[in-house]
């Protein structure tokens, strides 16, 4: 061809191992390359930030806001606001739904269920969403009369509460205190009302834990069982029985289930509990020791003073 520039370059990769010619006119045709903007560095991006327009007005909203935050958080009026309302995150959630509207409780005997949720610690500020049943759990478990406790989250807004309880069986008096014990003599809780005074009652150093032969004693004693309010563990090593009416009952210490049974017996026949006495003691075989209390021997004693007092008075 006359007159244009033919320009060698390298074959492409087409099998064609032999260098093409290319016209010089079209290569000149080709786009040039743009040259790539310097990147910018941090400095002339903070730079570039702080220029703006409108950079010191939200710098100094900024700064007003975490002032005013930490001096909520310092002044306490962040717990005050915690303790009124909840957590911010558990008032997020209430708003959505997931606020504790439910509580079931269930296997409590003793217990009430005012008792359960005040030591579950859940009250309405709380949120299922965030609520740790566990913690809740734990705090139920260290109840005295609570043996073992589940605790489930319902969505959105249920909790459920299960408890097993120990199985209160007597009541032991020790050392002023009155507790009430398990079946195996474990102290289960301190006696805080009345709902256990249906309960054996033991009372004295070891009684806690012997409380087996307190109740076949009373078995023994048939009807006059109900005239029994307590037992006293004497020395541990033999009962005294306290008559609801104030008498004190002292027994042997072998066999003692027969001298009650041989009292039962009596105070059907002689009715011997009902007079004016304050101890019956048991303790010899064979015998029966009465004392009488102190106002009837003092009333005897008068009655004989006046009996043997001479006619006509003295002389």
């Amino acid at each position: 061809m006359k007159g244009a520039i033919v320009v060698k370059l390298p074959a492409r990769l087409t099998g064609d191992a032999a260098a093409q010619d290319v016209p010089a006119q079209k290569l000149a045709r080709r786009p040039a390359l743009r040259k790539r903007a310097p990147r910018r560095t941090l400095g002339a991006h903070l730079t570039y930030l702080v220029t703006r327009r409108g950079f010191g007005t939200a710098l100094a909203a900024v700064f007003l806001s975490a002032s005013a935050s930490y001096g909520f958080v310092r002044g306490g009026h962040f717990d005050a606001f915690s303790a009124e309302a909840g957590r911010p995150a558990d008032i997020v959630a209430r708003l959505f739904g997931f606020g504790v509207s439910v509580v079931a409780i269930s296997g409590q005997t003793e217990l009430q269920n005012a008792e359960i949720l005040d030591a579950s610690g859940v009250t309405s500020r709380d949120s299922v969403l965030f609520l740790d049943a566990q913690a809740v759990r734990q705090r139920i478990k260290e109840m005295p009369l609570v043996r073992e406790a589940t605790v489930r989250k319902l969505y959105p807004d249920q909790l459920v509460i299960a408890i097993t309880e120990r199985v209160p069986y007597a009541l032991w008096q020790y050392d002023g205190e009155v507790s009430v014990i398990a079946a195996d003599g474990k102290a289960i809780d301190q006696m805080r009302d009345q709902r256990f005074t249906r309960l054996p009652f033991v009372v004295g150093e070891g009684a806690n834990a012997r409380v087996s032969e307190y109740l076949k004693i009373t078995e023994a004693a048939g009807d006059f069982k109900a005239r029994i309010s307590a037992g006293v563990l004497v020395g541990q090593r033999r009962w005294n029985l306290k008559l609801s009416n104030g008498v004190d009952v002292r027994l042997p210490e072998t066999d003692p289930e027969a001298a009650i049974a041989r009292l039962a017996v009596l105070s059907r026949s002689a009715k011997l509990p009902e007079k004016d006495i304050s101890i019956i003691d048991m303790r010899m075989p064979g015998r029966i020791v009465v004392r009488v209390s102190e106002e009837a021997a003092a009333q005897r004693l008068e009655a004989r003073s006046k009996k043997t007092k001479p006619k006509g008075g003295a002389a």
